[in-house]
């Protein structure tokens, strides 16, 4: 009697893992080109003003059209009160950075600025040195502005829409929202530290050619800093009196607009006639600032930038884009935007902030991690139920394991739908306004 043909083994089908293997390769392609056809727009104006609205609608297309077919928009929809919260906290934290950036940039006065040189910083003389060394083809890569602040929160934003095309672990929003918590966390402890102790700009030019502000220092600083800026008899004696005992010199009075309910502003931004009025155009001013700002937030941005692609995606694209990093960190030293120390700093804080947030959103499997919590707390009960050979109860304890893997699923088509619509274009007028907002760097 012939044997019965048994069927071989089932290899299982992985979808996602086939899906993944075909994205690979092409995010970075992408984000290569975004970054390589902008950069013509300094070699071949011509074809920049071609190749980059078609690589934009090349982009845009292929998002319109993956789009409805992205199975996790439900996720996405859960994520969204995190990405707002967290995009609220970022403003927030921008907020406050522009009114210190006014206040650190002004208080001491137009005088100081002009008077007080720039710090020493051995990292602007190792690259002058190199400069000397390399040649000249080397030293003209180095000099080049291959890579600004636009064009990492760019690669950031075509990283978070790769969430569609399955490139990187979804949602896109949560990644979103921890790279801005993180963003915002950064912001706040930059702010603290450049007030802590106001730095000379490394461009002693800056304030003049930025800011209208008076020559004399602001009331505060005429009582607590001008007597003892440079009088070691006086500082000495500061210290061991550990009082404000010198004589406060006459200085005009300060210009103080009506700003109604803003009016608490004045003092620190330090307004002046020759302005406009609103309190709101003092703050759009800001700008970068004209005293040194520790630590630097492009660098910051830079080092967010690449430690998300790298912990998303990583590849062969990360690595180059760390090498972008490690490039504007020279520039930002070479050009004198900021010190040395400033994009150390940025690039370590960098580094450890975003460690810290992997609560909000991390690129390991959490289903699994939740799978095999279940199956620890009931691997007691299956032990048992196996031992009594209770076939129905190991049915039941796996099915809990099973579900607690799976995802909660409770919104309507419809609401998906709307959801996925509204984000798609809230995000794009999101990149319009970072480029209009960071178009001068």
């Amino acid at each position: 009697m012939p044997k019965p043909k048994t069927k071989g083994p089932t290899l299982p089908r992985r979808p996602a893992a086939r899906r993944r293997s075909l994205a690979v390769g092409g995010l970075g392609l992408a984000a290569a080109a975004y970054v390589g056809v902008d950069y013509l727009r300094h070699l071949r104006p011509s074809w920049h003003g071609r190749l980059q609205p078609a690589l934009w609608a090349a982009l845009a297309l292929a998002t319109a059209a993956r789009a409805p077919f992205y199975r996790r928009w439900d996720a996405e929809l859960r994520a969204a009160p995190r990405f707002l919260a967290a995009m609220a906290f970022m403003l927030s934290a921008f907020l406050c950075e522009a009114i210190s950036v006014r206040f650190v940039s002004t208080v001491l006065g137009l005088q100081w600025h002009r008077s007080t040189a720039p710090l020493p910083d051995t990292g602007q003389w190792v690259l002058l040195a190199l400069n000397e060394k390399f040649p000249q083809i080397v030293v003209d890569l180095l000099r080049a502005h291959i890579i600004t602040l636009h064009h990492y929160l760019m690669l950031f934003i075509m990283l978070g829409f790769s969430a569609l095309f399955d490139c990187i672990k979804g949602p896109g929003l949560g990644i979103a929202a921890r790279y801005m918590f993180t963003m915002a966390v950064g912001r706040l402890l930059r702010t603290i530290t450049f007030l802590a102790t106001i730095l000379p700009s490394a461009r002693p030019w800056c304030a003049e050619a930025r800011y209208q502000m008076p020559d004399y220092p602001h009331s505060w600083a005429q009582k607590y800093y001008a007597p003892y800026a440079s009088d070691p008899d006086a500082i000495r004696r500061v210290i061991q009196e550990d009082i404000p005992y010198a004589f406060v010199e006459e200085y005009p009075a300060e210009y103080r607009p009506n700003w109604g309910h803003m009016s608490f502003l004045v003092d620190i931004l330090r307004p002046t006639a020759g302005e406009e009025s609103s309190w709101y155009h003092f703050l759009k001013k800001a700008s970068g600032g004209c005293s040194d700002l520790m630590y630097s937030g492009h660098m910051l941005v830079a080092v967010l930038t690449a430690m998300a692609w790298t912990e998303a995606y990583g590849g062969w694209i990360s690595v180059v884009i760390w090498f972008l990093v490690l490039h504007s960190a020279q520039r930002e030293i070479r050009e004198r935007h900021h010190y040395s120390v400033d994009c150390i700093v940025a690039i370590y804080v960098g580094i450890l902030l975003w460690r810290m947030t992997g609560f909000i959103w991390s690129a390991t499997d959490t289903i699994r991690a939740r799978r095999l919590a279940k199956l620890d707390k009931v691997q007691d009960r299956l032990f048992r139920a196996a031992k009594d050979s209770d076939i129905d109860e190991i049915r039941v304890l796996l099915n809990e394991v099973e579900l607690a893997s799976q995802e909660k699923k409770g919104f309507s088509q419809r609401v998906i739908l709307s959801f996925s619509s509204a984000m798609i274009v809230f995000t794009l007028l999101c990149v319009l306004l970072a480029f209009t907002l960071t178009s001068d760097g």
